[in-house]
């Protein structure tokens, strides 16, 4: 793993330092004030070691921070909502056209679901800034390519510069960083590529490369449907960490061929228990029906937009026959993993796709009673990850059980906020992402529920820049108000 930037791992005064009341020195200003200019200095990059500069991201966060009362929240936002691009973008013209490798962080890897989420948060600017758009559309190029590489890989290198797993036992070529095979690697590209395409009305990124990528991505969802046998992927690695690898050969659990897709991996990477992950499946779904659209109204090829919707219609109603269950205390709700012949894992994991962030990615209105249901069982303790402490709770995973069980993610909470109509429950959220920081300034990827200053990752761009995204939401919703 690639080391961290020293300037992250600074962590900022604590609270504590802004604990002086408002006595004034003897040249009349606030002492507190002083504290908290010191304390809450910029914690970005020095402007010529940034990856990429926007004067649209740049001229948000000027204004934003101008209306954000409570100075931590302010400061934070400040830090995190460029973080993508301060320090993880990297962006080139190839053959006159734009390119751009995103680093998850900490790993100086591509993941195609952080890097679409990554700079998702920049979405709404697009249009204010040239050099923005381009970027985008390097993204998606870039995304295409490695789709093209090997449909089954998550991760990739800039380059055939090969990998520390390069020895797992699956098909590895030089290209991949890793060969996890999850649904939502191929459904977050599309993902980005729709969005981008409504945001702007371009229809550029549309070329004969992505319609060839999106015939791989339907020929892929098929081929793990495994009506036709167990299909050409399979995974295993030498390791003490039960969720890094799969049983059987590689191929996982048996699965009983219903018409869902099987994720051999979690978004976390983790190793599925049952290989019907339901809410991939439902992103699948809601991915299919977005390549089926482009496909009518753009590329002119009804006859693939027909196969995606007929692929799409499948899965949902497989997931209506398997994937809903009757919970004895919350009636109706989604299961988390099944495998077709009965067996059911009921929980939900922090990462997205999950349970709870299903309207976030579209693929669940927040007013549907079983997603409200599914809301309600997975922010409880029924639900196994659901994690309470002194210092917040929230939702974890298995992923980071090697530092303590009870680790939360920060992006469980923003999950929560962003899919919540509560203005209260909204402003507990960021009451918790602002005391749980560790007096860092960024987000993490875990804090321990009675610590915050146990915690992994100081450097994890996806949920430092959707910290940003959820600010901008509540601005545009007349809700900055919350953040007082």
């Amino acid at each position: 793993m690639t080391s961290r930037r020293d300037f992250l791992k600074k962590g900022g005064l604590g609270l504590a330092a802004l604990a002086v009341g408002s006595t004034l020195d003897t040249y009349g200003k606030s002492v507190s004030s002083v504290f908290q200019k010191e304390a809450f200095a910029s914690k970005r990059p020095e402007l010529a070691k940034r990856h990429f500069t926007s004067k649209a991201v740049e001229e948000t966060i000027v204004r934003i921070k101008k209306k954000i009362k409570d100075p931590k929240l302010a400061w934070m936002f400040e830090n995190c909502y460029p973080n993508t691009l301060d320090t993880t973008v990297n962006f080139r013209m190839i053959d006159n056209k734009p390119d751009t490798f995103v680093y998850t962080g900490d790993i100086h890897a591509m993941w195609l679901r952080d890097s679409s989420a990554q700079v998702w948060p920049y979405m709404s600017l697009v249009e204010k800034d040239p050099q923005l758009k381009l970027l985008f559309q390097g993204v998606i190029r870039r995304q295409t390519k490695c789709i093209l590489i090997d449909p089954y890989a998550n991760a990739f290198n800039d380059g055939p510069t090969g990998s520390e797993w390069a020895t797992d036992l699956t098909t590895m070529k030089p290209e991949l960083h890793e060969r996890k095979w999850e649904i939502d690697s191929l459904c977050f590209p599309i993902r980005l590529a729709y969005g981008y395409w409504k945001q702007t009305s371009d229809t550029s990124v549309f070329d004969s490369t992505w319609q060839d990528a999106m015939r791989l991505v339907v020929k892929t969802f098929k081929e793990q449907q495994r009506k036709n046998g167990l299909g050409p992927y399979k995974f295993q690695r030498v390791t003490e960490k039960q969720l890094d690898t799969q049983s059987n050969d590689g191929y996982g659990s048996p699965v009983n061929p219903v018409g869902l897709i099987v994720s051999t991996f979690r978004p976390s990477d983790d190793a599925s228990t049952f290989g019907f992950l339901i809410p991939s499946n439902l992103f699948a779904v809601t991915s299919l029906r977005q390549v089926a659209e482009i496909s009518r109204k753009v590329t002119r090829d009804a006859t693939f937009a027909r196969e995606c919707e007929a692929l799409s219609d499948e899965v949902m109603a497989a997931i209506q026959k398997y994937g809903i269950v009757d919970h004895p205390k919350y009636g109706k709700i989604y299961a988390y993993e099944v495998d077709g012949y009965g067996s059911v894992l009921l929980m939900d994991d922090a990462n997205v796709p999950g349970l709870l962030s299903l309207p976030y990615i579209d693929c669940a209105s927040v007013n549907d009673e079983i997603y409200q249901n599914t809301r309600k069982y997975v922010w409880s303790s029924d639900n196994p990850y659901f994690f309470k402490g002194t210092a917040g709770e929230g939702i974890g995973g298995p992923h980071v059980s090697h530092v303590s069980l009870d680790m939360i993610w920060p992006l469980s909470i923003l999950m929560k906020a962003m899919t919540s109509t509560d203005d209260i429950e909204i402003r507990k959220c960021l009451k918790m992402l602002r005391d749980t920081d560790a007096d860092t300034g960024f987000m993490h990827e875990s804090f321990y529920k009675d610590n915050p200053k146990k915690y992994t990752r100081d450097w994890f761009a996806w949920v430092n820049s959707t910290f940003g995204e959820l600010i901008l939401k509540l601005e545009s919703q007349n809700k900055l108000h919350l953040l007082s």
